[in-house]
């Protein structure tokens, strides 16, 4: 009869013991402020949302959690300093569809939006919304198209920077259109929204969250929005497809994400009490306010959207030709 051998049973108490002190450390979670990591400046969409969702899910976790910029390249910067944090859950990502995006514009990036990341749940979908200064001669899109038409290159519009929604929509909105505009990249929507209120650029495809008190303002003036329905908030709005741009449909979208390697359950967590603020009506009154659809969905789902967004825009960016070196 061979020797007994005790070093299998050896190997499987560690395992064992490993799994029960990973549990144990997931349930305890979180015993310190959590960070959630906006890639914009203050002012824009993420962040309005960021703040609109940290304040439940601090007293859901019974423990702060902290909104902190990392502005910078796209949004790639803050991305990147997320990937590369420890994968605990305390260091999280409100990413957006810009993310899925700048894998095929940044010809090097630092990490791998589909394989760094460990989705959580989409926060809420933002209508985009073409606008221009209260002052400028266009009224409408016919009106904008011929303005564009007698002045090529001269009309510009402002992005959150190279390789956001807000630039391909604009490329697209060229191509459909026929015409020639010059792309002025910003850090975010607020340094663009300043610029758009001074005239400094003049015209914007951004989210709707960070322009709609000026357009009711009357300081801003929306032509229409880039989504296939009616905004809730602008009903009177016209979609660029009503005004003539056949088929054209781009929001964006919002979500969290943490590092990749992030415990299982402690993921399972952040979702359900995400997904009980976004779906509660306190939560709802709010997204109405800023011109947003609250979504809560589940993790599989925003993977999903992930996956099917980046090959989306990949030929975008080809057929645009945007690159970024």
């Amino acid at each position: 009869m061979p020797a007994f051998n005790p070093r299998p049973r050896s190997v499987l108490t560690t395992v064992a013991f490993s799994f029960a002190a990973s549990l144990a450390a997931a349930q305890a979670w979180p015993t310190k402020a959590v960070t959630l990591v906006v890639p914009f400046p203050p002012g824009g969409s993420s962040d309005v949302l960021a703040r609109a969702l940290t304040a439940p899910l601090s007293q859901a976790l019974g423990q702060p959690v902290i909104v902190e910029s990392k502005p910078g390249a796209g949004a790639t910067l803050g991305a990147d300093y997320v990937a590369k944090a420890k994968p605990d859950g305390y260091t999280l990502l409100m990413g957006a569809v810009h993310h899925t995006i700048a894998t095929s514009v940044y010809r090097k990036l630092p990490y791998d939006f589909e394989k760094s990341f460990a989705p959580v749940s989409t926060v809420a979908l933002v209508p985009n919304v073409l606008v221009v200064n209260a002052k400028s001669a266009a009224t409408d899109v016919k009106g904008l198209i011929a303005l564009a038409k007698s002045s090529p290159a001269k009309l510009s519009y402002g992005s959150n920077g190279n390789g956001t929604v807000q630039h391909l929509i604009g490329t697209q909105f060229s191509a459909l259109a026929g015409v020639d505009l010059l792309h002025v990249p910003y850090k975010g929507s607020a340094p663009l929204t300043t610029d758009l209120l001074g005239g400094q650029v003049d015209m914007s495809f951004d989210t709707l969250t960070p322009v709609v008190q000026h357009i009711k303002g009357g300081k801003l003036r929306a032509l229409a929005v880039t989504t296939a329905k009616r905004s809730g908030t602008l009903p009177e709005v016209p979609t660029l497809a009503e005004a003539g741009l056949k088929d054209f449909n781009q929001g964006t979208w919002f979500g969290v994400l943490a590092p990749v390697g992030t415990p299982a359950e402690v993921v399972a967590r952040l979702n359900a009490e995400m997904v009980r603020i976004i779906r509660s009506p306190d939560f709802g009154k709010r997204m109405e306010e800023i011109g947003a659809e609250p979504v809560g969905d589940t993790a599989a789902q925003m993977a999903a959207q992930i996956r099917e967004d980046t090959v989306k825009y990949a030929r975008l960016v080809k057929e645009a030709k945007v690159a970024v070196d």
